[in-house]
């Protein structure tokens, strides 16, 4: 039986409502939301959320990822929402595109209020990931991903930010020298690199994502014991998946989300 409830006359369906709520939680979260963080936040029981996902999942409101629930396509209105939820959906469909289509783990960072912050990470299977959640705002200059957005900085901006943050050696391929980084950033390549720079065994590679009020970046990493990498074609995969995400960000106009 569905439970109904009488609010000022009106007879209101509570399922829907639970379910509504469970939406809205995802689509103001900046990561995915397990159905157990859900279960937290929404008050609801583990038991009547996983029941409220499952139709949720199944009419496409939701969507699921490895790590937790995105919006789904049939999200209403899905290109006129001002929530970080569709920021984060938008950027996983470009993150899948990069690991299915290359075949490696997928990074998206952003710049916002001076600081280079990572969005999201999505896992290929076939390559591990350098964990950047808490490296990144403090060591941006030896990835590839903080190079390509201090690349896209005005002059003032990169000194700004090259002032606030020590150029810490995090393995001997580090780059320290301020001088020497200034003069790489000024002179970015279509596709800029870190060859070992953040960790030991991997080489990243990081292209521009930008859209009115977006300054990002979109990487792969690319273990240094296997195979060598055709780095010019991946490069160009990265560009193309680059400008479609930069292009659909700009319409949507999504840049005042948060991260």
């Amino acid at each position: 039986m569905v439970a109904e409830v009488q609010a000022s006359g009106e007879t209101l369906i509570a399922s829907v409502q639970r379910a509504l709520r469970l939406v809205d939680i995802v689509a103001n979260a900046p990561r995915p939301v397990t159905p157990k963080a859900l279960a937290q936040d929404s008050g609801l029981t583990l038991g009547t959320t996983y029941n409220l996902v499952r139709t949720l999942l199944r009419e496409e409101y939701l969507a699921a990822e490895p790590d937790g629930l995105v919006l789904g396509e049939r999200f209403p209105a899905m290109s006129n929402v001002s929530a970080s939820g569709v920021f984060l959906a938008r950027v996983r469909e470009s993150l899948h595109d990069v690991a299915d289509g290359v075949g490696a783990t997928a990074y998206l960072s952003r710049y916002s209020d001076g600081e280079v912050n990572l969005v999201d990470i999505l896992d290929a299977e076939s390559s591990p990931r350098v964990e950047l959640w808490v490296g990144l705002h403090s060591s941006a200059h030896a990835t590839a991903l903080g190079k390509q957005i201090l690349a896209e900085l005005t002059p003032e901006e990169r000194r700004d930010y090259l002032s606030r943050h020590v150029l810490e050696e995090l393995t001997p391929y580090t780059i320290r020298d301020r001088r020497l980084l200034l003069q790489q950033l000024e002179r970015p390549a279509p596709a800029v690199r870190d060859e070992q720079e953040y960790a030991i065994g991997y080489t990243c590679l990081a292209v521009p994502v930008q859209a009115p009020g977006i300054t990002a970046s979109l990487a792969v990493s690319l273990p240094t014991d296997g195979p060598t990498p055709d780095t010019a074609a991946i490069a160009s995969q990265l560009r193309a998946i680059a400008n479609r995400l930069s292009l659909r960000l700009g319409a949507e106009g999504l840049s005042g989300q948060p991260l």
